[in-house]
């Protein structure tokens, strides 16, 4: 009988035992698996992304304004030859003759500074173009400014015949408008839109590898139907 009592209180204890364990289980591993599945949680509901960079790309550019890409100083010389002829008609003949000790002539040294720069101010999202890890940047169109433009008064050579006067102040500034628009004439010529867009690239590729952009797939392009050199006129002016 003492032996019969002993033995359910052996089993006693051991289910109480067990019991116990089980509830120390519960309350330090369930805690575990409940961060388990949080984490795992956490990490489904934030899934990689990437950034969207366009908006930060466009302030960055916005704030360059007006990038000076080229700079060109001219030299020129302006020659005008005005001789004095006699024309009419006599016994039934023409005749054109030049007046003797008549004639002018000026040779006018004219220096000259162009500039070449892109205006980013109104630069949107219209302006870029991405294809996967491509991004191309469509540049607005450059513009052309001369900037200054001056005689070299003491290099001015000039011959004026005795019976002719000298040239007036008024002829001199209208040669130094023919100079000044013969530049503007050969600035196509100066290869002007490719330095604008080489120059434009050294500001905008560092930009764009700061946000993550491989320099091998960033391209730096004008408008496809920007003819430069035919249609300039609209691109270049004078600086008053």
């Amino acid at each position: 009988m003492k032996q019969r009592r002993r033995s359910i209180l052996v089993v006693s204890v051991v289910l109480a035992l067990l019991v116990l364990i089980g509830l120390l289980i519960r309350c330090q591993l369930l805690p575990g698996d409940r961060f388990l599945a949080a984490d795992s949680d956490a990490r489904n509901l934030s899934p990689g992304r990437s950034i969207d960079t366009v908006p930060m790309l466009i302030l960055q550019v916005q704030k360059c304004s007006k990038l000076y890409t080229a700079e060109y100083r001219v030299h020129k010389i302006v020659t005008h030859d005005d001789a004095l002829r006699l024309k009419g008609q006599l016994m039934s003949k023409q005749f054109n003759l030049k007046v003797p000790l008549a004639d002018r002539k000026i040779a006018i040294p004219m220096d000259a500074k162009i500039k070449a720069y892109i205006d980013f101010s109104e630069f949107s999202e219209q302006n870029i173009e991405r294809s996967g890890n491509q991004i191309t940047i469509i540049l607005p169109d450059p513009q052309v400014v001369m900037t200054s433009s001056k005689i070299d008064q003491q290099n001015v050579k000039q011959y004026v015949g005795l019976t002719r006067a000298h040239f007036s102040d008024e002829e001199l500034a209208s040669y130094q408008q023919q100079g000044r628009e013969a530049i503007l004439q050969s600035i196509p010529d100066m290869g002007i839109e490719e330095t604008a867009r080489a120059n434009a690239a050294k500001v905008l590729v560092p930009m764009l590898t700061q946000l993550g952009y491989e320099e091998q797939n960033i391209t730096i392009a004008f408008r496809k139907d920007l003819d430069f050199r035919h249609k300039y006129q609209g691109l270049i002016r004078f600086e008053d």
